[in-house]
């Protein structure tokens, strides 16, 4: 029997960690970059070499910012849109998965085939249909016309649905025998045994839908129903506005992607947790 060395062993263990830490400085670099610069004066914006650290700091590239653009109609229509659509998800997603997962019916199987080839269709694919769809039935520049297309999601579907297979059968039968309905035992009982995934499908649907771009600028001309990337786009390629407001872009950047952080830092818990459950199956 031989015994590994303690130098050896202490290598192994390092070199994960060595390699872990320089992707998370890579990755978050670009990050800690755009908040530090939106407290920088514009000289050391522009300085050669780059300064980190600012030596001034300064709340002048958020009051231009506030000066230039209706940030809080653009943050209101993004929290809006953003919490609707991750209800909707969390809703109706859960639904279909509890359906797909615990119920006997006729179609079930065609049912989930459909779910899994809507996984495989890329997203750009649908937004001519979608913008037909939205048009006709009159709901563009509405915040109706940004919700409804995404209000649940293939992806949502599979996730719930194998979440859900793993809540034990004998469990939901032995509610029924005492009389519980399908709603109690959905609302009940295996949603209370499903937070993790909940949790992991709410990150990532206010995540995704928080960024959307593309299709909120094909869906609204009026601009009180922008949403805060095109509103903050729209700035940046007007020369009229923009030119030299590098400062005022990292604000509004930061604003953009601080909300995503705050939400992940309230549900991280159940977010990793979610994917260790998953992980176990």
């Amino acid at each position: 029997m031989t015994t590994a060395r303690p130098g050896k062993s202490r290598h192994n263990r390092a070199l994960p960690l060595v390699l872990l830490s320089a992707g998370l400085v890579v990755m978050a670099a670009p990050f800690v970059w755009m908040g530090l610069a939106s407290f920088k004066t514009a000289p050391e914006l522009s300085a050669s070499p780059p300064v980190w650290i600012p030596t001034e700091w300064t709340l002048e590239n958020f009051s231009e910012l506030l000066d230039k653009l209706d940030m809080p109609l653009y943050f209101l229509n993004s929290v809006i849109v953003a919490t609707l659509v991750t209800v909707g998800n969390l809703l109706f997603c859960s639904m279909l998965g509890y359906a797909l997962a615990k119920l006997n019916f006729a179609g079930r199987s065609q049912i989930f085939a459909l779910v899994l080839g809507a996984l495989m269709v890329p997203g750009n694919l649908m937004l001519l249909p979608l913008f037909v769809l939205m048009s006709r039935m009159q709901l563009l520049d509405t915040h109706a016309g940004l919700v409804l297309p995404f209000a649940a999601g293939a992806f949502g579907v599979f996730l719930m649905r194998q979440f859900m297979l793993s809540v034990p059968d004998e469990m939901l039968e032995a509610a029924r025998i005492d009389g519980a309905g399908e709603w109690f035992i959905f609302w009940r009982i295996v949603m209370p045994l499903v937070k993790p995934a909940l949790a992991t499908l709410a990150i990532l649907t206010f995540l995704q839908s928080w960024n959307n771009f593309v299709w909120p600028l094909i869906a609204t001309n009026d601009p009180d129903k922008y949403t805060l990337p095109v509103a903050l786009a729209t700035f940046a390629t007007d020369p009229n506005q923009a030119d030299g407001s590098n400062g005022v872009l990292m604000a509004g950047s930061f604003l953009v992607v601080l909300p995503v952080l705050l939400v992940f830092a309230v549900l991280q818990r159940y977010f990793t947790q979610g994917f260790a459950t998953a992980g176990l199956k």
